[in-house]
């Protein structure tokens, strides 16, 4: 499928798999046009294709861009295609997961490059793709802006330095995207899960340990599954949550009270 003009979107970065995809198969099942834009293998997207043209045949409209996110030229190109067809954005959900989970010591230890890579990736790249998306009047008033978080932000995780870095900078940026866009309709929020058996979780050296963590300290015993996250993604795409603006959202469960 293309893009259908006058169409007004859901716009999801790094949309997949895990969170992402989650989030994307729940507002289209509510109604709205969704494009993921993602970074995957051949064989991967053949996959993902698949899946979407089964969601399409149902009545859902998805479409997928398979595309590096980061890449200037390639989101110039992507807005063009925006503006040409007069399509809108009222709401973007900043899903990237790119990023290097390696220790500080030790001789593969992280190195500048490391840090730059994950913090551009998983942190300065939203406030890029906002920036051009509102230049170019592609945002509806009002629009929400939502990106995912982790407990890393705030607590040190082994051998997630630069992840936790780029997380930290991401929440700061949303926090002046809240602020200082909040005059053209636009508010910024951060979602952040509960440990989710994703991809991006079992990256992570010793994911076990945290799974076993996180069901020993969650209320309800058991983790947080990437529908929880979607449901609260859709959540955040009604009119009713328009007030709600600059804050990190916990969606897992009551795990982070202990």
């Amino acid at each position: 499928m293309e893009l259908k003009a006058n169409t007004t979107y859901n716009l999801i970065l790094g949309g997949s798999s895990g969170l992402g995809w989650a989030s994307a198969c729940k507002l289209a099942s509510k109604g709205n046009s969704v494009i993921i834009i993602h970074r995957d293998s051949r064989h991967f997207t053949e996959e993902l294709h698949r899946k979407i043209e089964e969601k399409n045949l149902k009545g859902e409209k998805v479409l997928a861009y398979n595309f590096d996110a980061l890449n200037v030229q390639k989101r110039a190109d992507f807005i063009d295609q925006l503006i040409k067809n007069n399509c809108k954005i009222n709401l973007l959900l900043h899903s990237i997961s790119k990023g290097n989970l390696k220790p500080m010591l030790g001789e593969n230890k992280l190195q500048k490059s490391d840090f730059e890579i994950t913090i551009q990736a998983m942190g300065y790249s939203l406030y890029e793709w906002v920036s051009d998306l509102h230049s170019h009047g592609l945002f509806t008033n009002p629009t929400k802006v939502l990106a995912f978080t982790s407990l890393g932000s705030s607590r040190p995780i082994e051998n997630y330095a630069a992840v936790s870095a780029a997380k930290a900078l991401l929440e700061a940026i949303s926090r002046n995207i809240a602020l200082e866009f909040a005059p053209y309709g636009i508010t910024c929020n951060c979602i952040e899960a509960g440990i989710c058996l994703t991809k991006s979780l079992q990256l992570i050296p010793n994911f076990e340990k945290l799974i076993q963590q996180a069901l020993a300290k969650n209320p309800f015993q058991r983790l947080t599954i990437p529908e929880d996250v979607a449901n609260v993604v859709y959540l955040m795409s009604l009119p009713e949550s328009n007030w709600i603006n600059g804050t990190t959202i916990k969606v897992d469960g009551g795990e982070s009270l202990n």
